[in-house]
């Protein structure tokens, strides 16, 4: 079955960096767009970051841009979000999820567990 494992997550100070993976198995990696959407405490689902199948282009939410970034080693079927001058109201529990389809806009059909980044002093 298809299955998604984020890592990488803990506490890192405002300003700081921080990479999130998602080991990814159960289906073809490389056939897929692939996405990370976040959940801050008493808030709702945030769409981060997309990447298509092969890498080839990528998108993020304004908050996210120049700051995030998104890209994937399809040879290790891995996703990952480096994540760079972070903010505490990044703080949120990430999710790698799969896209419907090789490009992004068709939503999401498959979700990790997450993992909790917090950003505090």
């Amino acid at each position: 079955e298809v299955q998604l494992v984020e890592s990488g997550g803990g506490l890192v100070q405002p300003g700081g960096s921080l990479r999130l993976s998602c080991a990814a198995s159960g289906f073809t990696f490389d056939d897929y767009a692939m996405s990370w959407v976040r959940q801050a405490p008493g808030k709702g689902l945030e769409w981060v970051s997309a990447i298509r199948w092969n890498g080839g282009s990528t998108y993020y939410a304004e908050p996210m841009k120049g700051r995030f970034t998104i890209s994937r080693d399809n040879a290790k079927n891995t996703l990952y979000l480096q994540m760079n001058s972070l903010k505490s109201e990044d703080t949120a529990v990430y999710y790698c999820a799969k896209d419907f389809s090789p490009w992004v806009g068709l939503g999401m059909d498959y979700w990790g567990e997450g993992t909790l980044v917090t950003v505090s002093s």
